[in-house]
């Protein structure tokens, strides 16, 4: 089957495959570095709790069968290791067959930690990781010529991401339509990069021609995808010069990376395609089935993409092979931020010795410049970012992490940039209120340093000792 193979985009497919498993690589680590204190046996959403009421059906997942944080943690740490062993070229030494199963492997784990992974894992990116990381599994190494259609399907995937994107901003707030929704996104978005002031402060006319080529790069470009050659590299091309401005601007996870990991599919890099054999009959087979399988399933997506009540981020069936996405439907006009402070005093008065607790990456002292972390993805602040919304997003965890922080709690501290409270001196209160906060003009920021203005607004949590945290949180 000559039209099965496609050996121009051999370059392609080796660089899509290494800057994957860099992905995988960080999600993995991710998930290593801070699963205790969000999902562990004494975490703020324990995986035994919610294994005990999900059934394997529906959460299909390693820790269904079995957990402990210890072996949360092989699990985490061997993802971590396949996914540098892939980093390294790893599968082009195997055989076509073990090549397939060993990207396999990475898939399956990070699919068990997704599946058990409740709200802090409840992001568009972590589908978006395994629905690619499944097909890309399929892609072949050195000893075939990539599969044609393995490449549609992953085109196919990065059309549904950015023509998705592009229609729910279309349908869902008013900015987008105005061309305004960059005068507030860069300062209400959910964590912050380094360069977010500076692109704040940007002219109004350039923000209105940000949003407009937005739409022209989400509702026609994902069109040319399915061109012939140059024009659908130069769509693909064009779309990564997009998302690498997007990952200027702020911290969005692995978002804009795999989105240009997906448009490496449509990228027909320069080189001389080496002589491999023929795809044998098992392989083409097999690629064949699957990508029957990935269209049928297709069907909830688009009739959801094409509906007037378009929702993001959904799976429609439990192994997210195939999803729904976008990104930002509505933009906060206001940003607000909750902050926990903690007291050793008896008396938690409002003259009391209140300490504020900093987190890594979401706002806290005006003065503490962002850092970027993206692709790192800090769960607990994006999580804080949620509930500063409203209540409703953090009532079935803050609660755990206020008594968490009452003892102290090592994995919890481990989350935060500070602690004001020595180890061994865990606070007697902790409370949380609602600032709302904006950027500083230049002048500001030249006078006091200061990158942030913050202002109180309300109590979130009253003055709350270890007796009294789970009563309240019920009460939230």
């Amino acid at each position: 089957m000559n039209w099965f193979t496609a050996p121009d985009y051999w370059l392609s497919r080796l660089v899509l495959q290494r800057a994957l498993a860099g992905l995988y690589l960080v999600a993995f680590l991710t998930a290593a570095r801070q699963f205790r204190a969000l999902l562990g046996e004494r975490g703020m959403l324990p995986v035994p709790r919610f294994v005990a009421r999900a059934p394997f059906r529906q959460a299909p997942s390693l820790f269904q069968l079995h957990y402990s944080d210890r072996f949360f943690a092989g699990c985490a740490w061997t993802g971590c290791a396949v996914s540098a062993a892939l980093l390294a070229g790893a599968d082009s030494l195997l055989p076509l067959w073990a090549g397939i199963l060993l990207w396999l492997v990475p898939w399956a784990l990070y699919l068990s930690i997704v599946n058990v992974g409740q709200t802090w894992y409840a992001f568009g990116w972590e589908s978006l990781l395994l629905e690619t990381g499944f097909l890309a599994a399929f892609l072949g190494n050195g000893a075939v010529a990539p599969p044609a259609v393995v490449l549609f399907l992953l085109r196919w995937i990065l059309f549904r991401v950015e023509f998705g994107a592009g229609l729910i901003k279309m349908r869902g707030d008013a900015c987008w339509r105005k061309l305004t929704c960059l005068y507030y996104h860069h300062e209400t978005q959910p964590m912050p990069g380094p360069l977010s002031w500076f692109f704040h402060h940007l002219p109004r006319p350039l923000h209105r021609a940000e949003v407009a080529a937005n739409h022209v790069t989400q509702l026609v470009v994902p069109v040319l995808l399915f061109t012939p050659q140059p024009v659908a590299s130069a769509a693909a091309a064009l779309m990564i010069v997009t998302q690498l401005w997007l990952v200027l601007s702020g911290n969005f996870s692995w978002l804009n990376w795999i989105t240009i990991v997906l448009a490496l599919s449509a990228l027909r890099l320069p080189g001389s395609p080496p002589s491999v054999p023929s795809a044998p009959l098992w392989y083409e087979i097999l690629v064949l089935a699957l990508a029957a399988l990935l269209l049928f399933l297709s069907y909830h997506p688009v009739t959801n993409m094409i509906s007037r009540r378009q929702v993001m981020n959904r799976s429609f069936d439990p192994l997210h092979l195939v999803n729904t996405y976008g990104a930002f439907g509505s933009v906060s006009r206001i940003r607000y931020e909750v902050v926990v402070e903690g007291t050793l005093d008896d008396v938690p008065r409002e003259d009391a010795d209140w300490r504020e607790y900093e987190f890594r990456g979401k706002p806290g002292d005006v003065r503490h410049w962002p850092r970027q972390f993206a692709p790192y993805h800090l769960r607990l602040d994006w999580l804080m970012w949620f509930a500063a919304l409203s209540p409703a997003y953090a009532g079935d965890w803050f609660g755990g992490l206020v008594e968490r922080l009452l003892e102290n709690d090592r994995d919890t501290l481990r989350l935060l940039r500070r602690s004001p409270f020595p180890p061994d001196t865990p606070p007697r209160f902790v409370r949380a209120r609602l600032f709302r906060y904006r950027y500083t003009s230049w002048r500001e920021m030249r006078e006091t340093g200061a990158c942030w203005e913050r202002i109180y607004v309300r109590a979130y949590l009253p003055p709350t000792r270890l007796a009294g945290v789970a009563q309240r949180s019920q009460r939230s």
